[in-house]
């Protein structure tokens, strides 16, 4: 659900594991849209529920793993439509990242967590699922090498005060402010100009973004 707060969008992604189906991206997508046709603006994603979100849905790939190629196209797509996205972005991660939510939460300029409970994890090489090369550069671009090392070749669970002492988040708050606390980081940044964020976004995450559409 999309909301606003002036000039700040706040799209919730949902109140379950909101988990990447072809139908949760086709909605968040359509969302994006919609801020896409608003000046000035600033976007904040969350979620209403325990998951920020667990990922990739694997129960449906499990029943159309004829459509691998082009879910995982369709996946990497949104990835890199966040990274690049011509708006100030701030994912306010209320509850547990996983996987492919953990990357989302990455694609963000800026993230925001919960100190108290849920975990921020990859946890890919624990359920032998290894990170496609886009997957990989999106991480490896946005943490720094010791953590994109642990983040990734560990599993470990980072709860928001460790997420932040590692640099994976760039705050670590109590529930009840972690959403507004993501609105205020966004709210002066609002009056960017869209077309010189996006192309700044463009050029800083090229090769990321590259290896994303490849």
């Amino acid at each position: 659900m999309l909301t606003r707060d002036a000039d700040v969008f706040v799209l919730d992604l949902g109140d379950g594991e909101n988990r990447f189906h072809p139908d949760w991206l086709g909605e968040v997508n359509a969302a994006l849209d919609e801020v896409e046709k608003a000046t000035p603006r600033a976007l904040v994603t969350t979620a209403s529920g325990k998951m920020y979100s667990n990922g990739l849905d694997l129960e449906w790939l499990g029943q159309h793993g004829d459509q691998l190629a082009s879910y995982v196209r369709d996946v990497q797509a949104l990835l890199a439509r966040v990274l690049e996205f011509p708006a100030p972005t701030v994912a306010a991660i209320q509850g547990h990242a996983f996987a492919a939510g953990a990357m989302l939460a990455l694609a963000h300029d800026f993230r925001v967590m919960r100190a108290d409970r849920g975990y921020f994890c990859l946890p890919e090489v624990d359920i032998n699922i290894p990170f496609t090369p886009g997957m990989s550069s999106l991480i490896q671009g946005k943490l720094g090498p010791r953590a994109a090392v642990e983040a990734m070749t560990t599993g470990r669970r980072y709860g928001g005060t460790a997420a932040a002492a590692a640099g994976i988040v760039d705050a670590a708050v109590a529930e009840a402010e972690v959403l507004s606390t993501a609105v205020e980081r966004a709210r002066p940044l609002a009056a960017k100009n869209p077309q010189t964020l996006g192309a700044i976004k463009a050029q800083m995450f090229a090769d990321i973004l590259r290896a994303l559409r490849d």
